[in-house]
């Protein structure tokens, strides 16, 4: 693994019910919030052993089928696109967590153990019971932020970066997160958008084997990463658009985290706008494109209210701030012109 020579900052006496959420968001950079989930039943049965936390959570486990990558020995844990990136080196799988959990137990003494990863997987649906013993209270904020799980070995999540805000609390083993601000992109080789191992395209860059070589830019990224190894009990806060990769160091893995957005239901994630400007904008003439870009400046990436200060507020409509039923007619419009 490269080295990085910055860590993420530590915050100390972080509790579960007194989450500091709005200095997180303000201050906009990856915090290490020590000890936040140590009190967590599954974190006390980890200390124990792998099988006790594998024990508790076939004790809260409902029975209802779940998905999870397989790969073979070869796949080392790093689930990814195949040689040619047009499809993925690892198999999308369903049983029972009995049997994926059944899978892990049976390699935990070998060095190189087929991959097991159980991603995201709502933990309201297939393991009840399990928030009354582990969960941080987000209610008390008025957010709503349903938790997920993800279960596995020495799997590797390749950098990416998700658009909501993260918190992602390690609960059995230890985990290590590398970081990087947004405007890294262009320095972590992002792979295709579609397909791609976890919903969201991934650094095609091996961090335990970097090729400088043939990704020399990477260099400028790790001047500016930052690392943390999480031990049982920690938590990491990642904010909206930071790309991660994240390591699971011991043989068996149990991750769990928030995801919640700044902005309400109604407002759709941009990744819609980004695939409807590659297929209108990006091939066009790079005068056009200049011209578009001082468009797209004027009316989103400028102040919000730019544009339509110099009308009456009547005459608006999306200029002024967009409502629920804003929202709604600007999505009937835009499904009307998509179908024509």
């Amino acid at each position: 693994m490269v080295e990085l020579a910055a860590s993420v900052r530590v915050l100390e006496g972080c509790r579960p019910d007194a989450l500091p959420l709005d200095a997180l968001i303000a201050a906009g950079r990856p915090a290490l919030l020590k000890g936040l989930a140590r009190d967590w039943g599954l974190v006390r049965a980890g200390l124990g052993g792998h099988r006790p936390a594998m024990d508790y959570l076939r004790g809260r486990y409902n029975g209802r089928p779940v998905q999870y990558s397989y790969g073979g020995p070869e796949v080392a844990g790093r689930p990814f696109y195949d040689d040619g990136f047009t499809g993925l080196n690892c198999e999308v799988r369903r049983s029972g967590l009995d049997q994926v959990l059944d899978g892990i137990a049976a390699h935990l003494d070998d060095p190189h153990p087929p991959t097991y990863y159980v991603a995201s997987l709502l933990v309201d649906a297939s393991l009840p019971g399990f928030r009354a013993d582990n969960d941080l209270d987000f209610d008390a904020h008025g957010v709503q932020a349903p938790p997920s799980i993800w279960i596995g070995n020495r799997v590797t999540a390749s950098c990416h970066y998700d658009a909501p805000n993260n918190i992602a609390c390690c609960t059995v083993g230890r985990r290590r997160f590398t970081v990087f601000p947004p405007d890294q992109i262009g320095n972590l080789y992002p792979g295709p958008l579609e397909p791609t191992p976890g919903g969201q395209a991934v650094s095609v860059v091996d961090f335990d084997h970097p090729d400088f070589a043939r990704y020399p830019r990477f260099r400028e990224a790790l001047a500016v990463g930052q690392s943390a190894v999480l031990e049982p009990g920690d938590a990491i806060f990642i904010p909206s658009m930071w790309w991660h990769h994240v390591q699971g160091l011991d043989a068996f893995n149990v991750l769990v985290n928030y995801w919640w957005s700044s902005m309400p239901a109604y407002i759709p994630t941009p990744m819609h706008a980004l695939y409807h400007a590659l297929w209108t904008i990006r091939d066009r003439p790079e005068r056009e494109k200049r011209a578009w870009r001082e468009v797209f400046d004027y009316y989103v990436f400028g102040p919000a209210d730019r544009a339509g200060e110099h009308l009456p507020e009547a005459a608006r409509n999306m200029l002024g701030p967009v409502d629920e039923i804003l929202a709604r007619q600007l999505r009937a419009m835009l499904i009307d012109k998509l179908n024509r």
